[in-house]
């Protein structure tokens, strides 16, 4: 791996910072210290990031400040648990957005995917939270499944100002559905579904020109470009670096400290491969999906139908170790 070289007193530019010209960079991690290696412009944050970071000693204050606050919430271990647990995604929420210019996604728990209300009762409880420290609205994504019932909530909530990054979207359909609905932005999961069509090839490597994970990054930044929905466009989930270059000019991409790390240390500049004046120009047919239409159209796509569930299932196992986590807290 190259690493940059310096020519006089100028260094020559990586393929990092050659990816910021034209992308928002957004570090997927909890680990606050790697945010501000990278000076990313936003970031986001899950349970098991969450829970991998706060058993790091630098971060200790954090889950102390949380369990103080639980304990005044709750007089049960289980109420006190789902207290901690918020108030833990919203200090460390706010301790990245001191060292960020954007905005940091706060994650609603997997165990509302299905349910509408749920889901808009605890958006609008950690905007609360946020909002109460003098956080703005503007700085802060809440991330929502894109299951039909998580579309229709971050609708709703984008109407009463509370801003959604929509995650675990895998197919055409979700994308158009999230759009329709107004939400902020999108998730695609580039890696999880290169994992899926590399499993079904036997293990082949696929080569990056034809990469599904990136082909359907491309496919749904063209349609949202040429028809002009405000939707952001944040390729995620990311396994190797060839990925995210071949994405360089979509809106925003979310990429592991490991990945930026590599990105930092290659010479030289990257192509922009996304850009809306071209598609502006794609022969593209506007599609309307109701919930029929859009659950037919899923369902379509076994890929699709595979890894949202996939990722229901371990976005809430991952939400029940930080929940277990918070119960050992709370009741020592």
């Amino acid at each position: 791996m190259k690493k940059a070289k310096k020519s006089g007193s100028f260094a020559a530019m990586n393929a990092l910072e050659s990816l910021k010209k034209y992308t928002v960079v957004v570090s997927d991690t909890g680990d606050i210290d790697a945010i501000a290696k990278h000076k990313p412009r936003d970031a986001t944050t899950n349970p098991s990031l969450l829970l991998k970071a706060a058993k790091m000693p630098q971060y200790r204050p954090l889950v102390d400040e949380a369990l103080s606050h639980a304990s005044k919430q709750s007089s049960d271990k289980a109420g006190r648990a789902s207290a901690f647990t918020d108030r833990l995604s919203v200090n460390f929420g706010k301790e990245i957005l001191k060292i960020i210019p954007g905005r940091v996604s706060t994650e609603v728990d997997a165990a509302l995917s299905f349910d509408r209300e749920g889901t808009i009762a605890k958006a609008r409880q950690l905007m609360g939270l946020y909002e109460n420290d003098g956080i703005a609205r503007e700085r802060v994504l809440i991330k929502v499944g894109s299951t039909w019932e998580g579309i229709q909530a971050a609708g709703q909530l984008e109407k009463e100002g509370i801003h959604c990054n929509l995650t675990l979207l895998f197919s055409f359909a979700q994308a158009v559905a999230c759009a329709q609905a107004g939400v902020t932005l999108i998730s695609p999961f580039v890696g999880r579904i290169y994992d899926y069509y590399v499993k079904a090839g036997g293990g082949k490597d696929i080569a990056p020109e034809a990469d599904p994970g990136v082909t359907s990054v491309e496919r749904i930044y063209t349609y949202y470009k040429k028809f002009g929905y405000k939707t952001e466009v944040m390729g995620a989930s990311f396994r190797k670096v060839e990925q995210v270059i071949r994405l360089c000019g979509s809106d925003l991409l979310t990429i592991s400290p490991e990945l930026l790390a590599e990105l930092a240390s290659r010479d030289g500049e990257i192509e922009r491969r996304l850009d809306p004046a071209k598609a502006a120009s794609a022969n593209l047919e506007k599609v309307d999906l109701d919930e029929k239409a859009y659950r037919f159209a899923h369902n379509q796509d076994p890929m699709a139908v595979e890894k949202l569930s996939d990722g229901i299932r371990k976005f809430w196992e991952d939400g029940r170790k930080l929940e277990a986590y918070a119960q050992e807290l709370v009741s020592a």
